[in-house]
């Protein structure tokens, strides 16, 4: 039995229902016994009302810090969660990629005005070119895979850094220990890391120097993975650029949505920073992704196959 404790968005439950087979029944309803329940951020009178309950399934990629520190007290209990979002995260990774390091912002509003200077300034001959150069990606998982697959198609070397070490494929894979020394190589900067005890404050103002003159920052992961101080004296200074979806802050009530700062410094302000509100894992086909790859998930389960996606508490995915 599966519980949703919360109507879900229009259309995903229809969508997940029409994906499951007759061994699974999906019920909605806020507490009850069941064996699975999906629910990002469960309380404890939630998980303790779930009688007979084996698996947590966060319907998201990404564990909040509140559900891990909770689900340790209850270690019968596996965790799993969905990479559903890797095809529109790492697209919209490439997208900043793409806008920051060719500038595409400031063109657009100034050519909006009629003002074609832009187009003959000197430094217009210095916009980023992906062919020929390297990218480096930190966490080769779902998302980061993708995005190196798109960076060869853009002629560019791959190399990349993951937990579980190195990997046969066409890219160059690394242990996070080799961080230091890849970064000197790194025309391209891909975070598509989570938000651990480990990689909090791992990109600080050591490791952002490192990077070549002229590199292209983009960050997918999460925002405290990059030292907030750090990358906006390296942006400010004009040595990189960078395109950010993930943040410092962010509004906690629905009235604070029209007037919240990302970040206690003014990346607003840096004409070589494309901010994006924290929408990677967005697009018209969010939901239906998110229920086909849940039913996959439940499926499997009903044949008493291991479910994929496990998360390990201790490291935070």
């Amino acid at each position: 039995m599966v519980r949703l404790p919360r109507p879900p968005r229009h259309g995903f439950l229809d969508r997940l229902r029409a994906c499951l087979t007759r061994d699974v029944t999906l019920i909605v309803e806020e507490d009850g016994p069941c064996d699975v329940l999906i629910d990002g951020t469960p309380d404890r009178a939630r998980i303790e009302a779930s009688v007979g309950l084996r698996a947590l399934v966060i319907p998201y990629a990404g564990v909040p810090r509140a559900t891990r520190e909770l689900l340790r007290e209850f270690p019968a209990i596996e965790v799993f969660n969905l990479h559903h979002n890797a095809a529109p995260t790492a697209e919209l990774a490439m997208a900043l990629l793409l806008a920051a390091g060719k500038t595409l912002v400031p063109l657009d509003r100034a050519l909006r005005l009629r003002d074609w200077r832009p187009r003959y300034a000197p430094e217009r001959r210095d916009d980023f070119l992906c062919a020929g150069r390297t990218a480096l990606v930190l966490g080769y998982g779902a998302i980061g895979r993708r995005v190196a697959t798109a960076c060869r198609g853009l002629g560019m070397q791959v190399i990349a850094t993951r937990r579980s070490g190195p990997c046969s494929g066409p890219d160059e894979v690394h242990g996070p220990d080799a961080l230091e020394s890849l970064l000197p190589r790194a025309h391209a900067l891909f975070v598509c890391l989570p938000s651990t005890g480990e990689t909090d404050g791992l990109l600080g103002a050591a490791q952002l120097a490192r990077l070549p003159d002229g590199a292209v920052l983009v960050n997918v992961g999460r925002g405290p993975i990059v030292d907030e101080e750090a990358l906006f004296r390296e942006l400010a200074s004009g040595r990189l650029s960078a395109g950010v979806d993930v943040w410092y802050r962010y509004p906690e009530e629905e009235e604070a949505r029209a007037d919240t700062a990302p970040a206690t410094q003014p990346f607003h302000e840096l004409e070589n920073l494309v901010l994006s509100p924290h929408r990677a894992g967005l697009c018209a086909e969010t939901e239906r992704l998110r229920a086909e790859a849940l039913a996959e998930m439940l499926n499997g389960a009903a044949r008493e196959e291991p479910m994929p996606h496990r998360v390990d508490l201790d490291r935070g995915y």
